[in-house]
């Protein structure tokens, strides 16, 4: 396993990461239990996929059967869409870390940069009969950091960062900030390598972490029938020629050619899959080294902004918020 160490706290984040998006509760539990057992060491979560119950019982087991302790472990999760309130933080993080079984976090994050009014029967967004979400449009970023850096004081999280923002958006709590957001995790393929984004993260020393970093293969059949979704928008990133050509060079698998060229790009990848023969050739990224006309060659596969796979859209009524973070005017181009 290979690490980036983080600014201010000087933390150690592994450079690869189990990803447990659309992963059940059911199975999560035994896949997490064997990616740690398999050496993974960074797994990412969130309130809203509905599985930190099942992580953390996964977690507890590991450290009680004595394969390594809690310091060995980086464990990401996030601030929902319904908790992006200054007034809510707290009361969701210390759900989260009761749900995991864990005293801190490594690295919480605010997973959107909008917000929704909150059922508090059954914490999900509020949705009107038209089917539009109900938009909380008071949202503010600055207010919401700074309860995160009191909870950080505290010892409850060891370090802070961001999750679908804009370039924008970051600067602004930059510049209020005491302690700056340090990970900034986004949507980053080889369709959509985030070129820009990724260098104003480099000026301002906040590290990236890719999700869908394969093109997210499984989550066709997630978005099957979802509001304003179609299966054409995801890429076949692995049948790619040009992925396929150097996975064959190498004798390794397309997955382990895309996520090694992100490594190399110093982006950090946190593939889901709940294979544990996949998980297991997921971390066989390490053992090889593409070449600068390799890197070059995968660079060109870049498509900008029409490379993108989730905005966000299948919330219907979410592009009317006012920290909605992307163009609407490139996303329907």
């Amino acid at each position: 396993m290979k690490y980036t160490k983080l600014s201010q706290t000087e933390d150690l984040m592994p450079t690869l990461g189990l990803g447990t998006w659309q992963a059940s509760s059911d199975v999560i539990e035994s896949i997490v239990y064997k990616a740690l057992n398999l050496g993974y060491r960074h797994i990412d979560t969130a309130f809203n996929y509905n599985n930190e119950e099942a992580i953390g019982i996964a977690i507890k087991k590991w450290i009680d059967d004595g394969k390594g302790s809690r310091q060995d472990l980086f464990i990401t999760t996030k601030l929902p869409h319904v908790g992006n309130r200054a007034s809510d933080v707290k009361k969701f993080l210390e759900l989260q870390l009761s749900r995991l079984q864990l005293d801190y976090l490594d690295l919480y994050l605010i997973h959107v940069p909008f917000a929704f009014h909150c059922d508090p029967k059954t914490l999900t967004p509020i949705v009107k009969h038209t089917g539009e979400y109900e938009l909380d449009v008071e949202t503010d970023h600055i207010s919401i950091w700074k309860v995160m850096e009191e909870c950080q004081k505290e010892g409850l999280i060891r370090n802070l960062g961001l999750s679908n923002f804009s370039e924008n958006q970051i600067a602004k709590i930059i510049k209020t900030a005491s302690f700056k957001p340090q990970v900034l995790q986004v949507e980053l393929h080889a369709y959509f390598q985030q070129i820009p984004l990724r260098k104003f993260c480099e000026e301002n020393d906040i590290i990236v972490t890719a999700y869908a970093p394969l093109g997210s293969p499984g989550a066709k059949d997630h978005f099957v029938n979802k509001y304003n979704y179609s299966p054409d928008k995801f890429p076949d990133l692995l049948g790619l020629p040009d992925i396929k050509e150097i996975a064959d060079k190498y004798s390794k698998t397309p997955a382990q050619v895309l996520l090694r060229f992100l490594v190399q790009e110093k982006v950090v990848v946190i593939p889901k899959s709940t294979s544990e023969n996949r998980i297991h050739e997921n971390s066989n990224i390490y053992d090889f080294e593409l070449t600068p006309a390799e890197v070059n060659r995968l660079r060109k596969l870049d498509r900008g902004e029409e490379g993108r796979i989730f905005n966000f859209l299948f919330w219907k009524g979410v592009d009317k918020h006012p920290e909605y973070p992307f163009d609407l005017q490139k996303i329907n181009a």
